[in-house]
C-alpha cells in the first residue's frame, strides 16, 4: 500500500495532472473521452495523453474502450486508499491529528432536504429537475436550480413542455450559482450537475459538504430539425429526468449512511434511464 500511495502522491503533485483527476472525479461515474478532457482544461491532445497515462499507471483512473474511442473514468477507491494511508496509517488514526473520515459519516436525519440542480445555462435541464422534484415530493424536498453561466430566461420550449405536463411555470427564472453561495443561502443537502459542461468546471466547494453527483444529459436546447423534432428532444429529457428523480425520491435517505447514499445516487447517474412520455 505504501508504494502505491507514494506513486499516487507523486502523480497528483503535478498541478495539471491533479486538474485532470479532479475533473474526472466531478464527472464520476461517467467515462469521459480524452478530447473532451483536453478541451475542458485547454490542454494539447499530446499533453493530455501523457497526463492520462500517468494517472492510469498510478491506478487513479481507468481506461475504457467504446468502439474506436478511449474513455477515462476516475477510480474513487484508489483515492480512498490514499486518504487511508495519510490519515489512518501515517497518523495511526489519532482523532487529534486526523480529520473526520467519511467512513464514519452519520445518516442524514433532516425531515426536509435542500436539493440544487446545476447546468450551464439554467434554461432547460436544471429547470426541469427543479420543477419535477418540487411537484413530485415537495413535502420532503426544497428544490432549486442555477447555472454557471445562466441564460437571461428559461427556454420557451422548456416552459412549454412543463406547462403541457401540468406544472406551474410563472415563477421559474434562470439564476447564477452565486445566488446559492451567500451566508443567507439555504444549506444544501444534495447538489447535482445535469450537464457535462457544468461538471467540467472547477467550481468552489459547497458549504456543509452536501452529497453531490453528476447526472449528465444531452442538451435539448441544441436539438436541430423541425419544431416537432425539437419538442421531442425536450420530451425525452423531461422523461429521463422524471424517471431518475422518481428513483431518487424513493431512496430511504433517512436509513442510509453517507457512503451508501452516495453509492445509490451514483448508480442512478450511471443507469442512464431512458426518458419515456409522462
Amino acid at each position: 500500500m505504501e508504494k502505491d500511495s507514494l506513486l499516487r502522491l507523486t502523480t497528483l503533485s503535478h498541478p495539471q495532472r491533479l486538474s485532470v483527476f479532479r475533473l474526472l472525479m466531478r464527472r464520476y461515474p461517467d467515462a469521459v473521452p480524452a478530447g473532451e478532457i483536453a478541451a475542458a482544461l485547454s490542454l494539447k491532445a499530446s499533453t493530455t495523453s501523457v497526463y492520462l497515462s500517468a494517472l492510469t499507471d498510478a491506478g487513479l483512473i481507468r481506461q475504457h474502450r467504446r468502439g474506436t474511442s478511449l474513455l477515462y473514468r476516475a477510480e474513487p477507491a484508489a483515492a480512498g486508499e490514499l486518504i487511508d494511508f495519510l490519515f489512518i496509517d501515517c497518523c495511526r488514526g489519532r482523532p487529534d491529528l486526523c480529520p473526520p473520515l467519511a467512513k464514519g459519516a452519520p445518516k442524514m436525519t433532516d425531515t426536509r432536504y435542500n436539493v440544487l440542480f446545476i447546468c450551464t445555462g439554467n434554461s432547460a435541464r436544471s429547470i426541469f429537475a427543479e420543477t419535477i422534484l418540487r411537484d413530485l415530493e415537495g413535502s420532503r424536498f426544497n428544490a432549486y436550480s442555477a447555472g454557471t453561466r445562466p441564460a437571461s430566461e428559461p427556454n420557451p420550449l422548456a416552459l412549454e413542455m412543463l406547462a403541457s405536463k401540468g406544472h406551474e411555470t410563472s415563477a421559474l427564472r434562470s439564476k447564477p450559482t452565486s445566488e446559492f453561495q451567500t451566508p443567507e443561502s439555504p444549506r444544501m443537502d444534495f447538489v447535482f450537475t445535469v450537464c457535462n459542461q457544468a461538471a467540467n468546471e472547477d467550481c468552489p466547494s459547497w458549504d456543509g459538504q452536501p452529497i453531490s453527483a453528476h447526472w449528465g444529459l444531452p442538451d435539448p436546447v441544441k436539438a436541430t430539425g423541425s419544431l416537432a423534432e425539437k419538442r421531442l428532444a425536450f420530451q425525452q429529457t423531461y422523461g429521463a429526468l422524471r424517471n431518475r428523480l422518481r428513483a431518487f425520491a424513493a431512496l430511504p435517505i433517512e436509513t442510509l449512511d453517507a457512503i451508501s447514499l452516495q453509492t445509490a445516487i451514483d448508480e442512478l447517474g450511471a443507469d442512464h434511464l431512458e426518458g419515456t412520455p409522462a
